[in-house]
């Protein structure tokens, strides 16, 4: 969630016309993130998020504002989509795709403990559930194909050991297909900063922006990667057996995502660590930005190669 648009109050003021929220009365940057333009904005009838796409097209946005809406409507405590007077979910704002969603509060946990992961890993399973009744698909935007597309932009930027790890882990991963399981829609980036907590209780989930429909798995192996990472680098055996465990009470895991589990933390960390490297060494101007450092995702599949037969099991 960045700024690479600005608005002003008085632009805002007359988009929000087509809004039944009443009057604007703050507007306040989000410097956070990579992918979009946010912003907080109050009214005289509460507090909301404006999103503006940076990226996404319009003719793509409708899996994911239809999705969060899904999901609310399901129990799931993420942003709920505001329609305009033309029941609409989605408008055009400084020549942006945009929309106004209600606002969570709470904030991001710096520090998890067990008991943070086991919140954040039987949300993640009740998000799975939901999604099952979700009639739209979406294809993974960066899966094994981005990857591939990517590698000659980014390893000019690279020292050779690290041009040589990347090969060789696309090559691995190439070898891994995994039809057989389950598959639904995930988040696809449920990490510290995208979840909110009030009082050490979990209040929200942000950021669908790059939601899917993939394995399952693969969503809880992102996951882990980022909640339940040591300052090593290294998964935490405590947190992750927490996160795992409230995640399975809610949806058990079959044999087959069983054995698939170590093949899957890697693939979770070179997408990070891929999207990262391009986020940092190709970025797109803007007033407000933030690029995260790629080498802790380097740094955090180098451990799980090294640890392949030290890794936290799943229980099936």
């Amino acid at each position: 969630m960045s700024v690479f648009t600005v608005v002003t109050p008085e632009q805002l003021g007359a988009w929000l016309r087509h809004y039944s929220v009443g009057t604007l009365t703050g507007l306040q940057g989000v410097p956070s993130g990579i992918e979009n333009t946010n912003y907080f904005v109050t009214t005289t009838q509460g507090r909301f998020v404006l999103t503006l796409f940076e990226k996404l097209q319009a003719h793509e946005l409708p899996f994911y504002l239809r999705l969060m809406a899904h999901l609310s409507g399901h129990g799931i405590p993420c942003p709920r989509p505001v329609a305009n007077l033309d029941s609409e979910f989605l408008g055009q704002l400084n020549g942006k795709p945009a929309s106004l969603a209600s606002f969570l509060s709470g904030k991001d946990i710096k520090d998890p403990t067990p008991a943070h992961c086991a919140q954040v890993g039987a949300l993640l399973a009740n998000l799975h559930l939901a999604g099952k009744s979700y009639s739209l698909a979406m294809d993974n935007p960066r899966g094994p194909k981005w990857w591939k597309a990517v590698m000659p932009e980014i390893t000019p930027f690279m020292p050779a050991e690290d041009v040589a790890l990347l090969r060789e882990e696309v090559r691995f991963q190439a070898l891994y297909r995994f039809s057989d399981l389950p598959r639904g829609v995930i988040h696809a980036d449920l990490f510290r900063d995208n979840v909110l907590f009030e009082n050490d209780v979990l209040s929200g989930v942000i950021d669908f922006y790059f939601a899917c429909t993939d394995v399952l798995l693969y969503d809880v192996a992102i996951t882990a990667n980022d909640w339940c990472v040591d300052a090593g680098s290294v998964l935490n055996a405590d947190r992750c057996a927490a996160l795992l465990d409230a995640y399975r009470r809610v949806r058990p895991f079959t044999a087959l995502e069983r054995g698939a589990w170590p093949v899957m933390l890697r693939a979770a960390a070179l997408r990070f660590w891929v999207s990262r490297l391009y986020d940092l060494h190709l970025p797109r101007p803007g007033a407000l930005t933030h690029a995260k450092d790629p080498g802790q995702l380097r740094t955090i599949l180098q451990q799980h190669i090294a640890r392949e037969h030290d890794l936290p099991q799943l229980v099936t």
